[in-house]
């Protein structure tokens, strides 16, 4: 545990596991940090053990430690809960800390363009073989010309169903804007209004499904969606359709997933796994029809600094009696029903 001396600086409790400061300040931004506040570094498992002196008087912690409600009772002056490791997990009583009237907000939103391009950079490389034809070429197997293109098609103009519509769905909308597709999306989550005012077209999860040539599923997982793309899901879509699975791998049965690609009647790529890292045996790691990504798609530096500021922006932003305005906030209503695991990488 470390911390400056300055007693009139407000008091940060850094527990920001997986991330580091290092990793989410650039050095001037750190800087920036260390000068404004009391910073101090703590084991997230271990944050009742802080004493009195450190709890009595944080104003704010970076991270999302497990926190009890006996240990946020000692904390009478905290105000704000920004979650850098950006899923909500639940590890701390939100009816408390809403009754408070602390915040609780995530910088997961720096995550959303990265994504959003790897996704769209995944279905290009499922409608043109990019890539397999890449691994033949450096095998001297290649295919010249409408030989290397018998099953290639567009995604300009094609059927492009989304399911979820928060922040990275949002982006990845935007990144698809210039493919003049149609574009339908699947939220419970969201007003049809919302929807249509972002150009898409609302729908229900059979036609999203049914009716798509890419399916991108950019969808939290909650207590009511875990695996809720199973089996009759797959054998729903179209045949030789795209399934692009970019937000967490519990959303999906993924054993059903995996035969639908195996049988021939979808193609898939995926960027996270029902367990990671994966095991050099499993199954998906050989299957054709199937590009994998080790979840690193929106794991850029540049994101990460992102969240620094963001960070600043909004603790200055309370430090003068104003609410957060550049992380997002969690809602009272939803954020107990949140049940993504942990990253264990960045």
């Amino acid at each position: 545990m470390t911390a400056v001396s300055d007693v009139s600086l407000p008091l940060v409790i850094s527990a920001p596991e997986p991330r580091s400061l290092d990793l989410i300040f650039t050095p001037e931004a750190l800087a920036r940090l260390r000068a404004g506040y009391r910073v101090v570094e703590a084991d997230p498992e271990n944050i009742a053990g802080l004493g009195e002196a450190v709890l009595g008087e944080a104003r704010y912690v970076i991270g999302q430690p497990p926190l009890s409600a006996e240990t946020l009772a000692r904390m009478p002056k905290l105000r704000a809960i920004l979650n850098v490791e950006s899923n909500l997990l639940d590890n701390m009583p939100y009816d408390i800390l809403f009754q408070r009237g602390v915040h609780v907000v995530t910088t997961g939103q720096v995550f959303a363009e990265p994504v959003a391009e790897m996704g769209l950079a995944m279905a290009l490389n499922l409608a043109r073989g990019v890539i397999d034809a890449d691994v033949a070429f450096r095998e001297g197997r290649e295919l010249w010309g409408g030989d290397g293109n018998r099953a290639a098609r567009l995604v300009s103009g094609s059927e492009i169903g989304i399911v979820g519509f928060g922040d990275l769905g949002r982006a990845l909308n935007r990144v698809l804007a210039g493919f003049r597709a149609h574009v339908r999306v699947f939220d419970p989550w969201l007003p049809s209004s919302i929807l249509r005012e972002a150009g898409v077209e609302p729908a229900s999860l059979e036609t999203v499904l049914s009716a798509s040539d890419f399916v991108f599923v950019v969808a939290a997982v909650t207590s009511e969606n875990r695996g809720f793309l199973g089996a009759d899901a797959f054998a729903s879509m179209r045949k030789g359709a795209a399934f692009i699975l970019l937000s967490r791998a519990d959303v999906v049965d993924f054993p059903a997933l995996m035969a639908a690609v195996r049988s021939g009647h979808i193609v898939a790529a995926s960027d996270v796994y029902p367990e990671e890292p994966l095991p050099r045996d499993h199954p998906v790691r050989e299957l054709p029809g199937f590009i994998r990504s080790a979840h690193r798609a929106g794991a850029l530096d540049s994101a990460f600094k992102k969240m620094g500021e963001m960070v600043l922006e909004d603790m200055a932003l309370m430090d003068r009696g104003l609410p957060p305005m550049r992380c997002k906030r969690a809602e009272r209503e939803t954020v107990s029903r949140m049940r993504s695991r942990p990253v264990s990488r960045n």
